[in-house]
């Protein structure tokens, strides 16, 4: 059946548990949980994800994530996921949650906040490449690397959130 997450409506109540392949082929909501790193300066972490994951390959993204399996909040699975695409166990802060319409199907997105200070153990599965940047060299990145759809939405809502603005 494959990964499991649950359907959920426009207010986000679960209907359903459903394989997430069937949630993405009909469009149904469902949950991701991301997670936006900083270090002690400030900078945003950036990684590219692996050539050869199903999503996105090859793309630039500034908030590791996934989905929540059924039964975990959205702190949970923000936490396991960093644990998993990082080597970063530690706990999230939640910072917003939205209905995102981009990427491959609708879901909501909800965005947490991490200061690391300690190593990172990135999986070569699913991150190729990884940095710090600060706001200005992320801009400039994002011109001219090609990012996960979600990535501006992620931002925006991130430093609206946080009350440094709009990205």
């Amino acid at each position: 059946m494959g990964e499991l997450v649950e359907r959920v409506d426009e207010q986000d109540r679960v209907l359903a548990v459903v394989a997430r392949r069937e949630a993405v082929r009909r469009g149904w909501p469902h949950r991701i949980a991301v997670t936006v790193c900083r270090d002690r300066q400030g900078r945003i972490l950036v990684h590219r994800r692996a050539e050869h994951v199903d999503r996105f390959p090859g793309h630039y993204e500034v908030a590791p994530g996934g989905a929540v399996v059924p039964g975990e909040s959205y702190e949970e699975a923000a936490s396991r996921e960093l644990a998993e695409e990082l080597g970063v166990r530690m706990p999230v802060r939640f910072i917003v949650k939205f209905l995102n319409r981009t990427g491959i199907s609708p879901h909501w997105l909800a965005v947490h906040e991490a200061v690391l200070s300690g190593p990172l153990r990135p999986d070569p599965d699913e991150v190729m490449w990884h940095g710090w940047l600060s706001e200005t060299e992320l801009r400039g990145s994002m011109r001219e690397n090609v990012f996960t759809p979600d990535t501006r939405d992620v931002l925006s809502h991130y430093f609206s959130s946080v009350e440094r603005g709009t990205f």
